[in-house]
């Protein structure tokens, strides 16, 4: 008895989640994710270079991003994007966080490559805004954001939790609105990673046309 009590509490639960998870997506506003597609298919048009950034879950969706980014888009006789992840990088990241500090891994790295014109984007469940037991949450983010938007480059955010200071600061912030506060995270995060594809296809589709 036990068990079946179990499994009919986890078929509650799995309805619920993906009910949250229809209420996130109809509450979603279009208008900065169909900016930001217009930022980055200016980008591709003029040949610029696209930086992508996150930190923990949304470390994994900045690779993903900079993967389908380069990979989905790739049409036979087009234009390719120039998309580079600034997390992937471990050694790197983990000398400038040994040597100049976490807020300023993702800043050092665009000052040896950031000209104006190229786009950056960042993923972050909380916008570079709240704290933790180490201080801050992702300082790194806003400070590479506000270094990017200070040289002449465009700045695209997916963000949730209100948007944090990266809504402050982006050209197009995606927020994820959160209806549940307890899944806030695993929400947000998996939401990022629907946008982006989304984001990718649609670019996909706008590079076909030309």
């Amino acid at each position: 008895m036990a068990g079946v009590l179990a499994i009919g509490a986890d078929v509650e639960y799995v309805r619920a989640y993906f009910s949250e998870a229809v209420d996130i997506v109809e509450q979603l506003d279009p208008e900065p994710i169909v900016s930001a597609i217009d930022i980055l298919f200016e980008a591709w048009q003029k040949g610029r270079t696209v930086f992508v950034m996150g930190n923990g879950g949304s470390a994994s969706t900045a690779t993903h991003f900079a993967c389908d980014l380069t990979k989905w888009t790739t049409l036979p006789g087009k234009p390719r994007f120039r998309v580079l992840c600034l997390n992937d990088n471990i050694p790197l990241m983990s000398a400038l966080t040994n040597d100049e500090g976490w807020a300023a891994v993702y800043t050092e790295q665009l000052k040896a490559w950031l000209v104006p014109s190229d786009v950056v984007v960042a993923f972050s469940v909380h916008g570079g805004s709240g704290s933790g037991n180490a201080g801050a949450w992702s300082q790194n983010l806003p400070a590479a954001l506000r270094f990017a938007k200070d040289n002449g480059a465009r700045v695209v955010g997916f963000s949730g939790d209100g948007g944090g200071l990266m809504a402050t600061i982006a050209d197009a912030c995606v927020v994820v609105p959160a209806p549940n506060r307890e899944r806030l995270t695993p929400h947000t995060e998996g939401i990022h990673v629907v946008l982006h594809h989304l984001v990718c296809d649609r670019l996909r589709g706008r590079i076909a046309a030309t």
